[in-house]
């Protein structure tokens, strides 16, 4: 099923995963346990068209069990070869949606491939290849390299003109900030779905390398947990359960899970919000 048509409906349940650097078995058993979730789909992160990895032999293992997967594409460092032939592998496993991102900027400039710039392009390139529905990222505090929200907004709203139908946002814990973000993107006339990024908070380290990353606003409430637990598993899936809830309330069109390969805090916090019956 296409976004377009998943997200047809309210508070759909999405999870993200990784290619993990060895032992795909792994993976698929925590899948195993995500499953009866009935997740609309699971997205796959890879690199830049699938070149130079082995994300597309895991998109069939996955999609072996009967799971729906979105692959991510970023351009970046991809020519329109590469690109083409990655959307080509896509459409012959008969996958429906695909995630498009930029991917970060190497460090060494000649990396820098000169055939996509911006995400928009991959978009707009999918879009006039394909009958993919396409994905986009979207930053409730703005990307890290943007100069303010309103830029921000400007190249979020190129993304969706060249022909994207769902928003994910990079992970937030201030459900305000989302608000916040769905209000400036309404004004700026868009109007398709956008869906909820959550990532269960696991450890310090976690937090700290998400910050150095993204901009991503610490509530204080975390900040004291951090200096008072080793372990914030448990502390994780009650503050996301807390502001999934809320989420859930408002009617959001989604919440999509950055799992990090682990489903014990996700299953437990669809549980706190769902109730432990809901999946059965």
């Amino acid at each position: 099923m296409k976004l377009s048509e998943i997200y047809q409906a309210k508070n759909v349940i999405s999870f993200e995963v990784f290619p993990p650097k060895e032992n795909d078995e792994k993976l698929l058993k925590e899948l195993e346990k995500l499953k009866v979730c009935k997740p609309a789909f699971v997205s796959l992160t890879c690199g830049a068209g699938g070149k130079g990895n082995k994300s597309f032999g895991l998109l069939e293992k996955i999609m072996a069990l009967n799971l729906n997967v979105m692959p991510h594409f970023t351009c970046i460092t991809s020519t329109k070869q590469s690109v083409s032939e990655g959307l080509a592998e896509i459409e012959r496993l008969n996958a429906e949606n695909i995630l498009a991102l930029r991917g970060d900027i190497p460090e060494n400039s000649t990396d820098i491939c000169h055939d996509f710039i911006h995400a928009c392009n991959l978009v707009d390139y999918i879009k006039s290849k394909t009958n993919l529905s396409v994905g986009v990222a979207g930053y409730p505090e703005g990307h890290i390299e943007s100069p303010d929200l309103k830029t921000d907004i400007e190249n979020l709203k190129k993304k969706v003109d060249a022909g994207a139908d769902v928003i994910f946002t990079q992970l937030f814990f201030e459900n305000e900030k989302f608000f916040d973000f769905l209000e400036r993107v309404e004004k700026a006339g868009i109007k398709i779905p956008v869906a909820a990024g959550i990532m269960p908070i696991l450890h310090k380290k976690q937090i700290n390398k998400m910050t150095s990353l993204a901009r991503i606003t610490v509530p204080d409430e975390i900040k004291k947990a951090c200096e008072k637990y080793n372990d914030l598993t448990e502390f994780g899936i009650d503050y996301a359960s807390r502001q999934c809830s809320e989420l859930m309330r408002k009617n959001v069109a989604g919440l999509h899970f950055y799992t990090l390969n682990k489903s014990y805090s996700t299953l437990k916090i669809l549980d706190n919000v769902k109730g432990a019956l809901w999946r059965t």
